[in-house]
């Protein structure tokens, strides 16, 4: 049974403890916040500081705080001898992240990083028809992923910088970076950017345009919004012989449902006459199960002494570098 601590006890916070309730390996028994959690369990330890839960009798943390915190915080666990598990954005800059991956290797730990977007299972369902080799070379990706905000998203304090380290980009673009990374084994070197605020009175921005390409030749665009008035998420792959699209994602709310997988085969006029309207295998999922197989993989990865395999620090710093550079090529 691994004893387990959570520092910041808010929604995500919250979402962990109950997954961490459904594994049979592993038991919260103390959290940190600012605040008192009112429904807290009683078995459950609160503590007043972060040092006092790392004092507590536990193997594992799960940190789930305001950015400006994650890297301090990630690089006293670890030190503390703690496996850590620590939710995205990994830090507000890479130059933070950095010093908790030098941390990382002076010690014989497990560190994870929350990317739950790789554990959809339309993700997971496209990943395998991707590296079968069965749709060709990769052309390009292109990227969707825009939310309507809500009625006090300018007074959220993701949207600002000191505790964040940006806005929509660095909070929900942040996913489909990874995925597009994820899906293309590629990093992306050359880059254009428009990153703005056309709306919220915030000081991050509301909007990033982005479209990059790496060495080998594929491009990928994104556009990252906080002013999408019905929420979307879309994530188009072209290769040459058709196509692996994901359109909707689950979530508690459901409003970017519903989530299906389309794969469509590249067809020539000359040979069905379908040229630009090929048939389609279109595959429906209603479950989530993200959240649930994050959390088995990084209590798994502790009992079996095995290698993490998503949400690395090379994933975490590689995808925040990228955010960073698409900040810098903008200008804001």
């Amino acid at each position: 049974m691994i004893h387990i601590g959570i520092a910041g006890y808010g929604k995500i916070g919250r979402v962990r403890a109950n997954e961490i309730k459904k594994n049979s390996n592993a038991k919260v028994v103390a959290v940190f916040d600012i605040q008192r959690p009112e429904d807290l369990d009683e078995d459950i330890l609160f503590c007043d500081s972060f040092d006092e839960l790392l004092e507590q009798n536990i193997e594992a943390i799960f940190i789930c705080t305001f950015n400006n915190v994650l890297a301090d915080y990630t690089v006293k666990a670890i030190e503390a001898g703690l496996h850590v598990f620590c939710e995205k954005p990994p830090a507000r800059t890479s130059e933070e992240l950095m010093r908790v991956i030098e941390v990382e290797k002076k010690n014989e730990i497990h560190l994870k990083y929350g990317f739950n977007h790789r554990y959809h299972y339309s993700v997971i369902e496209a990943k395998k028809i991707i590296d079968s080799g069965q749709m060709g070379k990769l052309l390009w990706l292109r990227g969707v992923y825009g939310k309507a905000g809500s009625i006090d998203y300018d007074k959220n304090w993701r949207n600002y910088k000191e505790y964040s380290g940006g806005g929509i980009l660095i909070d929900q673009g942040i996913h489909m970076l990874d995925l597009i990374r994820y899906f293309s084994n590629q990093e992306f070197e050359k880059i254009n950017s428009f990153v703005t605020t056309s709306y919220w009175n915030i000081e991050a921005e509301d909007n990033a345009f982005v479209i990059m390409q790496s060495d080998q030749g594929i491009t990928a665009m994104m556009h990252s919004s906080a002013t999408q008035w019905r929420h979307k998420f879309l994530l188009e792959m072209c290769f040459e012989e058709g196509y692996v699209n994901l359109e909707g994602i689950l979530s508690n709310t459901r409003s970017y449902a519903p989530e299906k997988l389309i794969v469509g085969r590249r067809e020539f006029e000359d040979i069905t006459f379908a040229m630009g309207k090929p048939k389609e295998n279109v595959t429906w999922f209603e479950y989530d199960n993200s959240w649930k197989l994050e959390v088995e993989e990084f209590i798994d990865a502790i009992l079996r002494k095995s290698k993490i395999m998503n949400g690395t620090s090379q994933d975490a710093f590689d995808t925040l570098k990228l955010v960073e550079r698409i900040y810098e090529k903008s200008g804001f």
